[in-house]
């Protein structure tokens, strides 16, 4: 089972130049997609999938720690 990188692409996208950049980086993973069989592609969604849920969450966690500490001001 392939592993995907997906820290690597969103690393690259939050440090992008610009726009143009950032497009081109989402274009990478589009074309990555499209180029895998169907199976693969469902295993690179579920991969995908597990990311989102994990970097949100600790989004989360940052943004509570964060206003947790700022109290009520």
């Amino acid at each position: 089972m392939t592993q995907y990188d997906f820290k690597k692409y969103h690393y690259r996208s939050i440090n992008a130049a610009d726009d143009a950049e950032r497009a081109a980086i989402n274009q990478e993973l589009k074309d990555l997609y499209a180029s895998l069989s169907g199976d693969e592609q469902e295993e690179f969604n579920r991969q995908l999938q597990t990311f989102l849920a994990k970097e949100m969450g600790r989004l989360k966690s940052n943004y509570e720690s964060v206003k947790g500490g700022l109290g009520d001001n």
